[in-house]
Order: structure tokens, then sequence, then C-alpha cells
């Protein structure tokens, strides 16, 4: 099964950092739920196959994967339970999460009763909640460098625009002149710019200096690639 959307290149999106296992029991029925973060479809497979492994003795393992910001590369499968109850289900949650590059394996291990074909799709869905609610999900934001260059009579400025717009502060220069690097939203690069330029009166050299994902992740920032 595929899905495919047409959306550009996205300026934030929610994706897993730190992946955990969530489990749930339907009519003496185990749903394991392990949920990794995944940045090519080969991260995914690879994934796919080590929990093939672990859990060789189950009935099922059932799985759901999704990458890059376009969802370039969207799978699942029901893994030998009927068909719809448990892949499409579980790609549901992820998309109506709207969390980008993941891949959740939902194991399970037959307790002797059938749950119907409801109980499968709640199960399996309720089981990747359970695994996603024990994962640490961010929010990654496209952020530009931006390079800020002033004499001492501007910086306050500078740092009253920076603390009012919650603009992470990456590294900062103090000899005769200031250097400070903000880390600014994309979206937000032009009001900034000019907040700038207006509350120093001109005087601030400013210089895009490169552009990055971010997140703030415990207080502290986190820079990523993609």
């Amino acid at each position: 099964m595929t899905v495919e959307t047409q959306k550009n290149k996205l300026t934030e999106y929610k994706t897993i950092y730190e992946g955990g296992i969530g489990e749930i029991t339907e009519k003496k029925s185990r749903f394991i739920a392990t949920v990794r973060p995944v940045e090519t479809e080969e991260d995914a497979l690879a994934f796919l196959e080590e929990m093939k492994k672990k859990y060789w003795d189950a009935r099922h393992n059932c799985y759901v994967y999704s990458v890059g910001t376009n969802r370039e590369f969207t799978r699942c499968s029901d893994d030998g339970e009927p068909s719809g109850t448990a892949g499409r289900p579980m790609l549901d949650v992820i998309l109506g999460e709207d969390i980008y590059n993941v891949a959740v394996v939902v194991t399970r291990y037959f307790g002797g009763v059938l749950l119907g074909t409801g109980g499968l799709v709640r199960a399996y869905s309720k089981a990747v909640q359970e695994g996603l609610a024990a994962s640490t999900v961010i929010l990654k934001q496209k952020g530009i460098v931006l390079q800020i260059t002033t004499d001492y009579t501007g910086i306050g400025k500078i740092q009253y625009i920076a603390g009012e717009r919650s603009l992470p502060i990456l590294d900062s220069d103090y000899t005769d002149r200031v250097v400070l690097k903000l880390l600014v939203p994309v979206q937000e690069i032009g009001c900034v710019e000019k907040a700038i330029t207006e509350g120093t009166n001109g005087r601030a050299q400013l210089e895009q200096d490169g552009e990055c994902y971010y997140s703030v992740i415990d207080g502290e920032v986190q820079t990523f690639d993609h």
C-alpha cells in the first residue's frame, strides 16, 4: 500500500526523536508496538527485519513506515491479518498525528480468542498510540542562521527582539563589535530582519549564514541537516 501526497518542502514537521515501546492486551492477545525514527526507506526495511528476528515466534509483525517530508516512501502491511485490519489503521494513526520519518512494528502474540474485524482495527490503532506515547515526539522547524554584526549600543535591542520572539542565540562574539548568530524560523526571517534594522536604526549588518532544521528539546536547541 502506497500513500503519495503533494506537499511542498515542509517548514516544520513532527517526527520521532527517540523511539519507544508500548503494549496492550486484548482478549489474551498481546500487541507490542515498537516505534523507531527512520531517515531512509533502507532504515525502515532494516528495522522491520530486526523486529521479525526479535519476535520470530509471534503470529504477526504488522508494520507501517513513512519516510520523507513529502511522504515519498509510505508503506503498511497486515502481515497475514485480515485485509485492512492492521496496516491501514496503523497508518491512519501516523497520518492523524501528522508524524514524519517514522516506522512502527506491532507484534501480535495470539491469545486464542478471535477479535473480529472491528476489534483488530481498534487493537492495532491503540497499540500504535501507546507506542507513540512512549516515544519522544518533537517538532522540527526549518530555520535560517542570521549573523548580526553591531556596535554595543544596538545589542540590547537585538537581545530584546530575540527574547520576545524566542529566537535561539547560537553563538556570540564580543570584541570591539558584537557578532551574534540567531536561529530564525524561515517564515519569520523577513519580519525579524526588518525589526532589527529598524530597532538599530540601520546600524546592524545582517547576513544569512545557511539554514538547518532545529528543535528545542528539554530546553536545549538541537540542529539537524534535514
